[in-house]
Formats: C-alpha cells, sequence, structure tokens
C-alpha cells in the first residue's frame, strides 16, 4: 500500500507548481527537498544586510503562468525601467521602449546605437509577437537566434551593440545560439510586461509559493538517494512509498535518479556583487557591455530598483560574466574592479567585493527545435522542470501545472 498519494522530489519552482495545483485537486502530497530552504535555484542570501540572488535574476510580469499563480502586490515587485544602458565609445546609450517611455523617444532613436531602420524594425517586431500565444511560438519552425536577426533585418552593429549583449544575458551565452522561437517569446514578454525584482529578493517568489501548501507536506533537509518502481530511499536509510512519483529537481539531480546518461551542455555564468557608496549608474536600467572579451557582460544595481538590497545609504552592485569555463575568483574580481574603474572612475577601488556565485550549471542550453520531453514517464513517474521545456520561471511552473493536470486527471 502507498503510504503517500504523491511524492515530489524538489521544491523549486517546477515542484512547488506542481504542489500548489494538486492542492487546488484536493490532492495533498509530501514535498521533499534536499537543501534547508524552498527555491531550488531561485535563491536569495543576506550577507551584511545585503540581498544576493544567487546570479542575476529577475521575474517578467508578463509571464502567463506566473500571472496564474503569484501575488504580485504581495511580492511588492520594484520594475527595472524599458530598455538598457549601453556603454560605447567610453559613455552610455539609452535604448528604450517608446510605448512604455514615449518621453524618451528621440533620445532613442538618435542614440548612436543601431540605425533608425534598426529601431523601425525593433518596433515592427514588438507588433508581430504581441499577437501570439506562448504556444504559438514553441510550435514554429527555428532557427538559432542570431541567424534569425541577420534575417529579419538588423545591422550587424545592432546585434553587436544591443541583441547580443541584452538577450546573451538572457541566454547566458554570447554567440545566441539559442532557438529563436524562445527569443521571440522572451521578446514579448519585455514588450508586453515589466522585468521585475521581489522587495524581499527573488527568493520572496517560492516562499510565497511554499507559504500556501498544506500543514506538514514539506520536508526540508531531506535528499532522495534513489527510487525504484513506487519507493523513494532516503539518504538516512528511510524508504516511503507513494502511488505517483514526480522529480522536479534541477536536470542533474533528475538524470541521476531516473537511471540517464544524458550528454547535456549547459550555460554558464558567473555574478560578482560590490558594496558601494552609490550607485554609479544614473538610471534603473542594465547596463550592457558589448565588448563580448571583457568580463564585465552586464551591470545593474539592484537596490537602485529595490531600496531594501541594501543597508539604508548604501548601494549593491551585480557584475554579470558569462561563459568562464575556468574560474579563479580573486583574478576575475580584480578585473571587474580594474574594468569598471575606466567606467566610474577611482571610486570602484572602494567598492567592497561581497560574494561571487559561480554557476556552471546554470540553465541548459536550448538550440533551435529542441524536443521537448515527455513528462510522464512511467504510469506512476512524472518529471517536470524548465529543462523539459524551455529555459524559464514560466516553463517551469507550466510544467509543474501540467503534470498536477495529468496526476488529476485533467
Amino acid at each position: 500500500m502507498a503510504n503517500h498519494e504523491v511524492i515530489i522530489i524538489g521544491a523549486g519552482i517546477a515542484g512547488l507548481s506542481c504542489t500548489n495545483y494538486l492542492s487546488h485537486f484536493g490532492i495533498t502530497p509530501l514535498v521533499l527537498e534536499a537543501a534547508e530552504a524552498v527555491g531550488g535555484r531561485v535563491r536569495t542570501d543576506k550577507v551584511d544586510g545585503y540581498l544576493l540572488d544567487r546570479g542575476f535574476q529577475i521575474l517578467l510580469t508578463a509571464y502567463p503562468e506566473a500571472q496564474r499563480l503569484l501575488n504580485y502586490n504581495a511580492l511588492a515587485l520594484k520594475s527595472f525601467r524599458s530598455g538598457a544602458l549601453i556603454r560605447k565609445d567610453n559613455d552610455f546609450s539609452v535604448i528604450s521602449d517608446p510605448f512604455k517611455e514615449p518621453t524618451q523617444v528621440l533620445k532613442t532613436l538618435f542614440s548612436s546605437v543601431g540605425t533608425l531602420v534598426d529601431k523601425l524594425k525593433v518596433l515592427q517586431l514588438s507588433n508581430n509577437v504581441s499577437k501570439e500565444s506562448t504556444e504559438a511560438f514553441f510550435h514554429e519552425h527555428a532557427t538559432d537566434t542570431l541567424t534569425y536577426l541577420r534575417n529579419y533585418g538588423w545591422s550587424d552593429e545592432m546585434i553587436a551593440d544591443f541583441f547580443k549583449p541584452f538577450f546573451g544575458g538572457v541566454f547566458l551565452e554570447n554567440e545566441l545560439e539559442t532557438s529563436s522561437n524562445f527569443f521571440r517569446f522572451i521578446f514579448k514578454q519585455f514588450y508586453t510586461g515589466d522585468a521585475v525584482i521581489p522587495a524581499g529578493g527573488m527568493q520572496a517568489i517560492p516562499e510565497q509559493m511554499a507559504a500556501k501548501l498544506p500543514p506538514h507536506s514539506l520536508r526540508l533537509n531531506t535528499k532522495v538517494e534513489k527510487i525504484e518502481g513506487n519507493k523513494v530511499h532516503l539518504s538516512d536509510g528511510k524508504t516511503l512509498t507513494a502511488k505517483n512519483i514526480v522529480v522536479a529537481t534541477d536536470a542533474r539531480q533528475a538524470d541521476v535518479l531516473l537511471g540517464r546518461n544524458l550528454k547535456r551542455e549547459y550555460n554558464v555564468t558567473t555574478c560578482t556583487y560590490f558594496a558601494a557608496e552609490r550607485s554609479p549608474l544614473k538610471e534603473k536600467m542594465l547596463a550592457l557591455n558589448p565588448n563580448r572579451l571583457s568580463v564585465v557582460h552586464n551591470l545593474c544595481v539592484p537596490s537602485d530598483i529595490a531600496p531594501s538590497y541594501a543597508p539604508e545609504g548604501k548601494a549593491l552592485v551585480s557584475v554579470s560574466t558569462q561563459g568562464l569555463e575556468l574560474f579563479d575568483e580573486k583574478k576575475l574580481t580584480d578585473r571587474i574592479v580594474q574594468e569598471l574603474t575606466s567606467w566610474f572612475g577611482d571610486e570602484v577601488k572602494t567598492w567592497k567585493h561581497l560574494r561571487t556565485y559561480h554557476i556552471p550549471e546554470s540553465l541548459v542550453k536550448y538550440p533551435a527545435n529542441a524536443p521537448a520531453t515527455n513528462l510522464k514517464i512511467s504510469e506512476h513517474l512524472y518529471e517536470c522542470g524548465d529543462h523539459t521545456s524551455y529555459p524559464s520561471l514560466n516553463a517551469a511552473m507550466a510544467t509543474g501545472r501540467a503534470v498536477a493536470d495529468m496526476i488529476a486527471g485533467i
């Protein structure tokens, strides 16, 4: 006899999504999480009064799954300004969305980034993608994003100065090898919604989801060693049984638990945080560096967006670097300080290095026409997570909901 209706392994976004939807159907699962807190890859640490998300992360409010599942008001979301600051010719140019910021139209049109035709093509694509559903994007024939941008007619300058640094930061890879249908989907999310962070850090998202769970349905610090049939073997030697088992871990752990030997490729990112006396930026925007040979690929000041990210009167600076296969924290930190000193002056040398997050398996690569994973593995075994679909919080939530629907017979 199974002593649990459903066991969900992993309390990241996918596992918590699945749990929330099952609870709506009157099914109370048991959620097993190996870590000391919920969130999976969406975690926030508090260091010296600063909130450090584990890697630069944002929520896009237009995500349809997030709109279904989250209480945005309770998260106290704080918005970035649309567009970005582009570091070019030792200065910053502003590229903003004229529909959201009409007063910035002239500044954007006459910025040094791209031609007038390039900027009109951005408006053209914005109009095109706004009419498509999420499902439609992922049923389209796809190329890699770089090929798509060239075929659409953008200049090499616009691709190098805007698309590579901006979407390279989203995809966590510099060559825009990611599928064009995912690019189109993400482009729509930026156009129709806002890029935000919760006042309490990104971990506030999974914590809000976990707060809805039935009492005693979540066990932290509980590592699963293996799955055999309907049995879940824990690292402490105990065994649990369930009518249905859902693997909602990251890709690597899922492969271990499911006995797969897949040669996955991952995009790599490194996020370095500094404490500063004041913000080096004049706008509440992401600053992009088209020079991908630099170690500063993008920079933002989360405390400019959400002041709660830093103690009063201080600033938190976040620097992201893509693709570092060989990682030396001190050398990287020193190079970042050296490069940013050329941007902002000697005050950078007074910044305090808080912490570096090197994430070698940040996202599973998502090439053109990547096959989706079957969420139902066998009669009573399921899998969810963004690695089974496309790399985003939206996909993690969507696959969790889809598995809940299967279990509930919806």
